[in-house]
C-alpha cells in the first residue's frame, strides 16, 4: 500500500513513521509513505498557500492552487484522495477495510487553519473525519488512517493479532492479563491458568460480549 500524505507540517508526519510498527512496515516494504508539502506546489514567491476568506471573518483558509497541484503531481489511476475534515464521513475500522480492498494507493490531504476552499472538493473523492472534534490539522488524523489501514497489510502485524482486534467482528476485544498472577488482591481469572484451550476460548468470546454490552452497546444493535 502507498501512502502519499500532503502537509504544510512535514516533521509531524516524518517522527511518527520513525517508530514502531510502521517503521519496520516500510522497511520490509509492506508500505509505502511520501510525505508532500504543500508549499512546494504554491506559484506565490512567498510560499504562501492560504489567504482571507472571501465574505469576511476570522482565520485564513487554504488556496486551491497549491492543494491541487500537489494532489495532481502524485495522483494515478489508481488513488483514492481524500480531505481530512471535521465534516467528512467517520472514520470506522469497516471503512478502513473497503479503502483497502479498492486501492493500493491512499493521497490523504491535510487541512489546517479555517480549513479548504471548497472548490478543492471537485478534486477529491471524498472527505474523512476521526470524529465530532475539531483538531488544529489533519496530520493526526492521517497517521491515525494510515496506522489502521496498514494493519490490513499481509506481514505488518501477526495474524493472530488482527484477527483478535476490536472491531474485527464487530466486537470489542476481550480482556487480556499477564504477570504476576495476583496484582494488590487483582487476580487473574483461573479460567485462564486452566490450560483447557476450548474453555479459554469460550470465555473469551463471553467476555467479548460482556464487554461489548457494557461499554459499546451501540455495536450490538
Amino acid at each position: 500500500m502507498r501512502f502519499d500524505i500532503l502537509t504544510l507540517f512535514p516533521d509531524i508526519i516524518k517522527s511518527y513513521i520513525n517508530e514502531s510498527i510502521i517503521k519496520r512496515a516500510i522497511n520490509n516494504k509492506k508500505i509505502e509513505v511520501n510525505i508532500i508539502n504543500i508549499r512546494d506546489y504554491t506559484l506565490l514567491k512567498n510560499g504562501q498557500v492560504d489567504d482571507t476568506p472571501y465574505g469576511g471573518g476570522r482565520g485564513m483558509v487554504l488556496m486551491c492552487e497549491p492543494v491541487v497541484r500537489a494532489i495532481e503531481a502524485v495522483k494515478d489511476a489508481e488513488a483514492l484522495v481524500y480531505l481530512l475534515t471535521p465534516q467528512g464521513k467517520t472514520f470506522k475500522q469497516e471503512m478502513a477495510s473497503k479503502i483497502v480492498n479498492k486501492t493500493k494507493h491512499l493521497i490523504l490531504v491535510c487541512g489546517h487553519y479555517e480549513g479548504f476552499d471548497e472548490r478543492i472538493l471537485n478534486f477529491v473523492d471524498g472527505e474523512i473525519s476521526v470524529g465530532d472534534f475539531v483538531l488544529t490539522g489533519g496530520e493526526l488524523p492521517a497517521l491515525m488512517i494510515m496506522d489502521v489501514i496498514s494493519r490490513f497489510i499481509p506481514g505488518v502485524i501477526n495474524d493472530d493479532s488482527f484477527n483478535n482486534d476490536s472491531f474485527s467482528d464487530g466486537l470489542l476485544d476481550f480482556p487480556e492479563y499477564t504477570k504476576p498472577r495476583e496484582f494488590r488482591g487483582y487476580k487473574v481469572p483461573d479460567i485462564l491458568l486452566s490450560g483447557d484451550h476450548e474453555k479459554i476460548a469460550e470465555y473469551r468470546q463471553a467476555e467479548k460480549l460482556r464487554v461489548t454490552k457494557e461499554k459499546r452497546p451501540d455495536l450490538l444493535k
